[in-house]
């Protein structure tokens, strides 16, 4: 599938749906409220997910919001609460939220730790914040990277294995997380980690591509949950709102 104009700031959204949403979609079931509950999709894209999850909780409030107009245009004729708003400014009152779900879009953000910070501020006490962003450990940067001015799409192997200074040259237009530095997002704020983890990709495009060999690398699901999964693709990280922000 060619890349968006929007792949270098914004990443791609899902566009279509296939057993690494499917697998993702249980996992934050699994973790947090969507059922009798209200939802929001932070940075949702087209609205694949929301889409999902007002189809099969229909019981449940689902609301969306992304920065790129476009996007939102599209994600309206699947998600009627979607509006353009950025994840450092949210359009949302304090503790409006049963569950929020972040899927890839913390590392694209202008201020991540402002981003966060207005997850846990729309979060009623209780509610559950569930965040997937890309582990630096993971041996290829998925977002591409820039060579003499110009962006080359595509996965680039052991960039994020750089010091700092020469991986954000390579890679200025996206982030990728240590444990340590993904903790430093929200260490100020009255939250508790449910759960931390780093899982591995849907593998459906070599799935597609290759067939059973490509299918053979979701044995590495088996490794979530163990010191192997220190190179997983990204993190899983669930947070819990212990007092009004």
């Amino acid at each position: 599938m060619p890349h968006s104009d929007l792949a270098a700031q914004r990443g791609e959204p899902s566009y279509v749906w296939r057993s690494g949403q499917e697998r993702r979609l249980s996992m934050i079931a699994a973790h947090a409220q969507l059922q009798d509950a209200v939802i929001l999709e932070h940075g949702g894209g087209l609205g694949m997910y929301a889409a999902q999850i007002m189809q099969r909780f229909p019981s449940s409030r689902v609301h969306l919001f992304d920065i790129e107009p476009e996007r939102i245009a599209q994600a309206q004729t699947l998600v009627p609460n979607s509006l353009v708003a950025a994840a450092e400014a949210l359009p949302y009152a304090d503790e409006r939220f049963d569950t929020v779900f972040s899927n890839e879009v913390i590392e694209h953000v202008s201020d991540d730790r402002a981003a966060m910070r207005e997850i846990v501020r729309v979060l009623k006490v209780g509610g559950r914040a569930v965040i997937f962003c890309p582990n630096r450990w993971y041996p290829f940067e998925t977002h591409g990277h820039y060579w003499r001015g110009q962006y080359h799409f595509g996965n680039t192997p052991l960039i994020n294995y750089l010091p700092d200074r020469w991986r954000n040259q390579l890679a200025p237009h996206v982030r990728a997380y240590t444990w340590r530095g993904l903790q430093a997002l929200f260490h100020d704020q009255p939250v508790r980690v449910a759960h931390h983890s780093r899982i591995y990709g849907g593998y459906d495009n070599l799935a597609r591509r290759f067939g059973a060999v490509g299918r053979a690398l979701r044995g590495l699901y088996a490794l979530e949950g163990t010191p192997f999964d220190t190179w997983g693709l990204s993190h899983l990280l669930v947070l819990e709102k212990t007092a009004p922000s």
